[in-house]
């Protein structure tokens, strides 16, 4: 069958595992499944191609802030990156060409946003509901990232705007900015990059910036063929990768015990004051806040964008828009002919939760109103037989999000795997475990830098709790991960997960 048809809009089919998004997670989600020999699985993509946040992203600029050897599968790592950091376009073809040679591009049905997924008690599986069709499932497994879903700010006259506006993530490529009055609204991880390749095209760039980032340099350089070649022998490149990964790893420390920080806070205003020689300008763009409370960003070309004669940087936040005025909420205004949203996403809240449900139709937006936990960031109390991929508390901001995922996938598959040898049929991780899991995060939180920093930060939720952030290094996280942790749970034995069944 075709991935992009359905036989019905009833699929009689019961899988053993439905994944909800073929981007990074979910598609190393299916690699793992497929290499274990679970083969009765199924993918639904809401696009119509693979990539996640790579597919979707294609601004100009748009590259990695993590080095490539180290943003990339550990068990399908590619010796030909072109350069230090990788491109957006190189990235996406990475992720394509991946799960082709992997094999897991043929389980993926796309243009299926999932509308509903919905556990029902008595069968012990999920409903799962498209707008073409209806699956069942024993297990879910939600891979919907944190970087999809665009933040449109409420902003009083945005919606009446009579130029072009349009998101970063949502790039209109069609739209030639040469000789126009652009306003950007943020200056945020996609700014930075987008800002220097358009302000030698634009007659005028106004930016408008709530707060000051840290940017730090960023070595970026080309890998010759004769490093690519080198890097052809895998025992090479699996060492590259791991100093890599070392060295990112003692830069976490730092998140954890804030006052190590004072080098990079040093580093970060040199990069700033040998680009920018106005001291105004300085002024503006120096934050006051402790350096890793925020993303820290890396670049060596956005200072020097905003100390060009055709840039003006408003140090403030837009209050309202007036036919073709942006009005900042110091007074301040530019008139432009189109606006650029670099608003960010919905990390907090995540959109996928609106479109989970208990036994009872009370959904995981609805359960997190407070805040959102989770056990091990993983599986969730009330919601048997699911699990979430990059879910709450499991941000690092200064490691690779494969090195989460991976660990993620492993205590997937060891829960997974005891279903299928112990003829599970339903696994609940319990309350109190959960409870007391996020008790120990949450006292240990305290004390990092997103929490002491003085930012407001998408770490921090809507009540100043930070469900974002994981408060230990990246080796605690992996050990945590490691195996399925049974006593933790509530199960049932009927029913044995397949064994090599093609879906």
């Amino acid at each position: 069958m075709n991935n992009n048809q359905s036989k019905s809009r009833n699929d009689p089919h019961i899988y053993d595992v439905l994944i909800i998004g073929a981007g990074i997670s979910g598609l190393g989600a299916g690699m793992r499944l497929l290499k274990d020999d679970f083969k009765n699985f199924v993918i639904l993509e809401k696009a119509s191609g693979v990539g996640g946040t790579w597919r979707d992203n294609t601004y100009p600029g748009c590259e990695c802030d993590v080095p490539s050897a180290l943003y990339s599968y550990s068990f399908a790592q590619n010796p030909t990156w072109s350069k230090t950091f990788a491109g957006q376009a190189e990235i996406l073809r990475y992720v394509q060409d991946t799960a082709d040679q992997q094999g897991v591009a043929d389980y993926v049905r796309f243009n299926h946003p999932v509308d509903r997924a919905q556990w029902i008690e008595d069968k012990n599986h999920w409903l799962v509901t498209t707008p073409s069709q209806t699956f069942v499932s024993r297990t879910l497994v939600t891979c919907s990232g944190y970087l999809h879903e665009p933040i449109i700010p409420a902003i009083a006259g945005l919606d009446n705007f009579s130029g072009k506006i349009f998101h970063s993530s949502r790039w209109d490529h069609q739209h030639d900015l040469s000789g126009e009055r652009v306003a950007v609204i943020g200056t945020g991880a996609s700014a930075i990059q987008f800002v220097p390749k358009i302000q030698g095209q634009v007659k005028h760039l106004s930016i408008f910036q709530r707060t000051p980032q840290w940017v730090l340099p960023k070595m970026n350089s080309r890998i010759s063929p004769f490093q690519q070649k080198a890097f052809s022998w895998r025992v090479l490149l699996t060492a590259w990768r791991k100093i890599l990964y070392g060295s990112f790893e003692s830069f976490g420390v730092g998140f954890r015990h804030p006052a190590l920080l004072k080098q990079l806070h040093r580093l970060g205003m040199k990069n700033l004051r040998s680009a920018i020689k106005d001291p105004e300008l300085v002024a503006k763009l120096t934050p006051d806040y402790t350096i890793g409370c925020k993303r820290v960003l890396m670049s060596n070309h956005y200072y020097r964008a905003l100390a060009k004669d055709n840039v003006s940087l408003h140090a403030a936040g837009v209050k309202a828009v007036e036919g073709k005025t942006v009005i900042g909420s110091d007074g301040s205004r530019a008139e432009v002919d189109t606006i650029i949203l670099g608003t960010g996403f919905f990390v907090t809240e995540p959109p996928i939760a609106a479109h989970v449900f208990d036994a009872e139709g009370r959904s995981l937006a609805d359960r997190w109103q407070d805040r959102m936990q989770a056990y091990k960031g993983t599986t969730i109390a009330g919601l048997p037989n699911a699990f979430m991929v990059l879910g709450p508390n499991l941000g690092i901001g200064h490691n690779s999000a494969f090195v989460v995922i991976e660990a993620q996938l492993d205590y997937i598959m060891s829960t997974l795997n005891t279903m299928r040898r112990k003829k599970l049929s339903r696994v609940e991780v319990r309350a109190d475990a959960q409870t007391s899991y996020n008790t120990k995060v949450q006292r240990d939180l305290q004390s990092t830098v997103w929490n002491t920093g003085g930012c407001a930060s998408y770490y921090l939720d809507k009540h100043g709790v930070n469900s974002v952030g994981f408060p230990w290094s990246t080796l605690k996280m992996r050990a945590l991960l490691r195996q399925f942790d049974e006593k933790n749970y509530l199960i049932e034995q009927q029913a044995a997960l397949a064994v090599g069944n093609a879906a």
